[in-house]
């Protein structure tokens, strides 16, 4: 089984699509997704189709919903048969086997397959752990493997109870740590002049993100574009105080100052004593191949 859901919801059985159109069972099939190969209990579904409460006919509708996809993985599974059966065929992959009723609840069994989430979750590891090492090369590599394996919001086209709700904050909670990450590998690489574009794009849309305005500063503090980096500073420090009366932490504050003691200082060029140390471009650490998982 093919699961994708950093983006619109895909699952796809053998290579045939079994992702419902009708809005109740794409979103149970987007829950179930969520815990793959997990037991989702009853209860946790019913909350999730009806929110407010479940209605008297809930669990018989909830049945109904299950024998459609049901439906949808045998058409699936039909199309997938070999030419001249072989003994044990039908006993391997089955509907009842792929998508299991058991007891208070009912699991998708994704055969070993793909999971999008989990490849990004194992690919993001891999970056942390490669960081942590001093291997920028191979974080910048990783991390960004992770962040390719997203084609839009998570879950884009389904209707969102509760329990998909927290997973997709969770989810965006995961991708903003990546990428928070990732620029930081790439700002050590010394590829500040490469990010400038990209981040004014995503300051522009997390407007109170301070990992990513603070990356901003930096790449642009590198380029001696003072003035914009105070400029950036200031328009953070609206959008915090607009939204919560709060000011920068005490990460940005200081950044802040070290723009103003630089572009205060004339005469030097821009990567020498200009740039406060903890600001410069970063060298990365020679590791050797292979050390880092």
């Amino acid at each position: 089984m093919d699961v994708r859901i950093l983006g619109g919801l895909s699952v796809r059985e053998n290579g045939v699509s079994i992702t419902p159109t009708a809005a109740a069972p794409r979103q149970l099939l987007a829950l179930l997704t969520a815990s793959a190969d997990q037991v989702v209990p009853v209860t946790v579904l019913t909350e999730e189709l009806w929110p407010s409460g479940a209605p008297r006919a809930a669990r018989a509708e909830l049945q109904g919903h299950i024998a459609e996809l049901r439906s949808l993985i045998a058409s699936a599974l039909r199309g997938a048969e070999p030419a001249e059966p072989r003994p044990g065929w039908s006993d391997r992959r089955t509907a009842d086997a792929i998508l299991v009723a058991q007891p208070g609840g009912y699991r998708l069994d994704t055969g070993g397959g793909v999971h999008d989430v989990w490849q990004f979750e194992r690919a993001a590891g891999a970056g942390y752990r490669a960081m942590e090492a001093g291997d920028l090369p191979r974080a910048a590599l990783r991390l960004g493997e992770a962040l390719a394996l997203w084609r839009g919001d998570p879950y884009a086209g389904v209707a969102a109870g509760p329990r998909i709700r927290r997973e997709i904050e969770r989810l965006e909670t995961s991708r903003l740590s990546v990428l928070d990450q990732w620029i930081e590998a790439q700002l050590g690489l010394g590829r500040h002049a490469e990010l400038l574009s990209e981040l004014s794009g995503l300051v522009a849309r997390y407007r109170t993100n301070e990992p990513l305005h603070a990356h901003l500063m930096v790449a642009l503090l590198r380029c001696g574009h003072h003035e914009e980096a105070l400029a950036t500073y200031e328009r953070l420090r609206g959008a915090l105080m607009g939204e919560n009366g709060m000011e920068p932490s005490a990460r940005l504050r200081r950044l802040h100052r070290s723009v103003l003691a630089v572009r205060h200082t004339t005469g030097r060029p821009v990567y020498g004593a200009r740039v406060p140390a903890q600001y410069a471009p970063g060298r990365a650490r020679l590791v050797p191949a292979g050390s880092v998982g």
